[in-house]
């Protein structure tokens, strides 16, 4: 029977832990929630103010440590303070918002997902 050397055995227990740790970073970084889509659209110019903002994420939702903010063009808030995952989709987070004037605001959200990652981001949206 031919033995291998330690060296050898090492080299390949190695080369196995790096290949194991490749493979699931992937699936790490697929763990955060990301934004799918939002409405306002990002970036985006619309005639009119809406009544909620809505953004739609990849993955579900923590509702108790999820949250959504609409800021003014002067920084001040403006949403109902009333940010929420909508039980019948839990990968929708959504706030009210009053009638606003035209401007460039802010949406701030930071949200975790179902298996405990924290993310968070921003985005603006102007009204005519």
């Amino acid at each position: 029977m031919k033995t291998i050397p330690p060296t050898h055995g090492r080299r390949w227990t190695a080369g196995l832990l790096v290949a194991l740790a490749l493979l699931t970073i992937p699936a790490a970084a697929r763990a955060h929630a990301a934004p799918d889509r939002a409405d306002p659209k990002v970036g985006s110019t619309i005639p009119v103010s809406p009544r909620q903002v809505r953004i739609w994420f990849d993955s579900v939702l923590e509702p108790a440590f999820s949250s959504i903010e609409v800021h003014a063009p002067s920084g001040a808030r403006v949403d109902d303070g009333h940010g929420r995952v909508e039980p019948s989709d839990p990968r929708l987070l959504a706030v009210d918002v009053p009638q606003l004037s035209p401007g460039t605001y802010r949406v701030a959200w930071s949200v975790v997902a179902r298996d405990g990652h924290r993310t968070s981001g921003d985005y603006t949206f102007t009204i005519r």
